[in-house]
């Protein structure tokens, strides 16, 4: 299965991996790698998140305070967030429109 970044979520893992990277050369790399395994697993078995929502499930982010948000749509995964998890749960939500 094929999977797809919203906008908002690529732009959230730009932001985290710049972070990391400021915190230690090759950390943001790690993130990155870390949140594409997730997705990876989401679009290989689409069932394995956590639901989260009526329509979404949550895989979380190895090494990492992250959750990958996502849902299936036909034959693609979307993810709609990769979320820190110490921000208000649910901020995601809007994007499901």
């Amino acid at each position: 299965m094929k999977f797809f970044l919203h906008e908002a979520a690529e732009s959230e893992l730009d932001h985290a991996a710049a972070y990391y990277e400021s915190c230690r050369v090759g950390l943001g790399i790690e993130f990155a790698e870390e949140v594409y395994r997730a997705v990876s697993l989401a679009a290989a078995f689409p069932d394995a998140g956590s639901p989260c929502s009526e329509n979404t499930r949550r895989l979380l982010v190895r090494r990492f305070p992250f959750g990958v948000i996502y849902r299936v749509k036909g034959q693609m995964v979307e993810v709609l967030a990769v979320a820190d998890l110490r921000r208000h749960p649910g901020y995601w939500r809007d994007r499901m429109i």
